[in-house]
This record gives C-alpha cells, structure tokens and sequence, in this order.
C-alpha cells in the first residue's frame, strides 16, 4: 500500500506526509499527531480552570509551567484516547468512508503495535501528571474510567457526546486540583459549562458521519437531533456561556475575563448561523473553529489572572 493511499480520508496533506519518516507516519495518524485539532480543544478547559484559578489565588508564579505541562498532558493523553478508540472501533471504521483508510481498519499497523503505542503515550501524561501534587494526580487518574468507557457509548445510547464531554472537560477539574489541592463549586460549574461546549461542537463534527452511521447503527445527536440541530445549538452553546458566566462571577473576576466570554460567546454565535448540516466540509471547518473559541476565553481568563495577581 502506497502512503498516500494510506492517508485517512478527511486528512488532506500534512507534516505527517511530508517530514515524518515512513515508518512512524502510522503511529503519528493513529495517535492524531497529524490533526491536533483534538488535543487543542481537550487544552482548552485545562488552561481556562489553570487561569481562572491563578487569578482566583492572586499568585501567577507557577502558571506558566503549568500551562506547559498541561500542553504535553493533553496531546499525549488525547493520543493515547486515540489510540484507544481506533482500537476499539476498529470494526465500524473500517464501514464508515472517512475512517476506513485509519491505520488499524487498512492493516497498517498491527492492534498489539497500537496498544504498544497507547501505553508508551500514558505514560508521558503520567510523567506529566506526577509533577502535581497528589490530590491532582488522583483526580487526574480518575479520567480515565470516562475516557475507557466513552468509545462504546455510541452503541448504547444517542448521547454519546455527553460522555466525550465528560472526558474532554475534565481538565476544568484540573487546574484547580493543581492550585488548590481541591475541586470547588467553581471548578464543577466551568466543568459543567465545558460539557455543554463539547456536546455542541461534537453534534457538528458528527454530521460529517450521519449517513454512515445511519447504515451502520451508530448513535450520535447528530442523528438525534436532525433537523433541529440548530435549535439544539441554541441551547448547549447558551448553556456553556451562562454556565462559564456562572464560574467566572463565582471567581470574581475582572473585566478581561468577561470580554474573553463575550468573544467566546460571539463566536460560538456565529457558529450557529454558519451551520449546514448538509455540507461535511463547513461542519468540519466550524468544529475546528472551536480552537479559536477556546482561546479568546483563554485569553481573557489570562489577562485578568495576570490583572489581580499584580
């Protein structure tokens, strides 16, 4: 098999294709390494609840390293995820026309070389997390009982989403287990709020597979939610904004914070009204866009933990 015919189908030319050496190039697709867009977005709770509690705490002198710690955490772990789940969707990606060129369903590589992989990638979070204090290893460990469970989900229920976001939420617990040593009222809300966030930008990723799934008998609220996706975003995406509102007037925080969530909230808005869920290619671009969403509340979360720290 030539490596361009082994090119997953909505990857399009990347890194990956051009640098990496032919042997790793499996390796770096299965763990996603090519398309990142995953472990940014399972960054962005971390880096908000490291913010927001930095500035909670008037004390930003070990933000930076924790910043640089959760960046190696989250795209080591979200490889890790990946693999975990090709490996356990082997069956139905090789059915589904975007996922059938993946590195197991194509026979690129073998399911002991992925979990090889998977535990080499486990263990450079748990390197990670053991920089912590103890109650945020703990917590940090806890993760993994959602993240084991979530690739089944989709063949037992229509809200499959609910658990990724239980999983890719997670790290909203973290930053204030790392600050404090605790998870507070504050830390459960923006990790409440980060779950709606994840419901709705995944019910977007989701329609690109909607007809796939359909043949196949896969669940998603794309599928559940059909033609009133729109009306479902309305209501996820509002949730998350009044949701983080909440965590962020319970942290006390300061106009930069605020003006993070209203360029978060706009965006997401935006999101909304650019949706077809009859065109794969916008409901990629708009899932990707969730990136940039992230990063304005980052922002705003950051300048205003740098504000009271001062």
């Amino acid at each position: 098999m030539s490596d361009a015919s082994a090119r997953v189908a909505d990857s399009t030319g990347n890194w990956v294709d051009t640098l990496a050496p032919e042997w790793a190039r499996p390796y770096l697709r299965l763990s996603r390494f090519d398309r990142p867009i995953g472990s940014w977005l399972l960054l962005m709770p971390c880096w908000w609840s490291a913010a927001l509690a930095a500035g909670m705490a008037h004390d930003v002198r070990r933000l930076p390293l924790t910043i640089v710690l959760f960046l190696i955490g989250a795209f080591a772990m979200r490889g890790a995820g990946c693999a975990w789940n090709d490996i356990t969707d082997r069956d139905l990606d090789a059915k589904v026309e975007r996922t059938r060129s993946r590195p197991l369903p194509s026979g690129r590589i073998t399911v002991m070389q992925a979990l090889a992989f998977l535990v080499a990638l486990a263990l450079i979070g748990l390197v990670v997390l053991l920089q912590f204090n103890r109650f945020a290893v703990l917590t940090g460990i806890a993760s993994l009982v959602v993240v084991a469970i979530y690739p089944f989900m989709k063949r037992v229920t229509w809200w499959p989403q609910v658990f990724l976001g239980l999983a890719f939420s997670w790290g909203a617990l973290m930053g204030f287990a790392v600050t404090f040593g605790r998870i507070d009222v504050t830390a459960l809300v923006l990790y409440a709020g980060s779950i709606a966030w994840v419901i709705g930008y995944d019910t977007i990723y989701a329609h690109q597979d909607s007809e796939d799934d359909a043949l196949i008998g896969i669940k998603s609220t794309a599928r559940l939610f059909g033609a009133h996706t729109h009306q479902a975003l309305i209501l996820f995406y509002g949730l998350a904004v009044v949701l983080i509102g909440v965590a962020l007037a319970s942290g006390d925080v300061r106009w930069p914070a605020w003006l993070g969530l209203a360029a978060f909230a706009a965006h997401l808005a935006s999101q909304i009204v650019r949706l077809r869920i009859d065109d794969p290619d916008l409901c990629k671009r708009l899932f990707f866009s969730n990136k940039h969403a992230g990063l304005l509340l980052f922002a705003g979360l950051l300048a205003d933990a740098v504000m009271r720290a001062a």
